[in-house]
């Protein structure tokens, strides 16, 4: 059964947009942590009608189901492609104490008066 966690794939064009978009869902609180990899990926894909090949930073983000909707709202507006990669992945299972973490930094702090 899974957990209200949700691992998030996303690509990215060039390592500048993917460290932009990791920053800035961080620091929206819309995701926890953000794992890019600085070793390109290569993509093989349909685009337009045409076999495309693109070389890609590939972004893992770790956020909740809940979040999941500003989430993306955020990566579509700051990302360069007309139709970004965005794949959710149910957390099936995860350490107690990491999967608390992760909740903690992405729900939403009130203003203190």
């Amino acid at each position: 059964m899974p957990t209200p966690y949700r691992l998030v794939l996303v690509t990215c064009s060039s390592l500048s947009e993917a460290r932009k978009v990791a920053r800035a869902v961080v620091e929206k609180q819309l995701a926890a942590c953000v794992n890019i990899h600085t070793a390109r990926v290569e993509s093989i894909y349909r685009w337009k009608g045409k076999v495309e090949t693109a070389r890609e930073h590939l972004l893992l983000i770790k956020t909740t189901a809940h979040r999941l909707k500003a989430l993306e709202r955020e990566v579509r507006r700051l990302h360069s492609y007309d139709t970004p990669e965005f794949i959710a992945v149910p957390i099936v299972s995860g350490a107690t104490s990491y999967l608390s973490w992760l909740r903690q930094n992405v729900e939403r702090k009130v203003a203190q008066t």
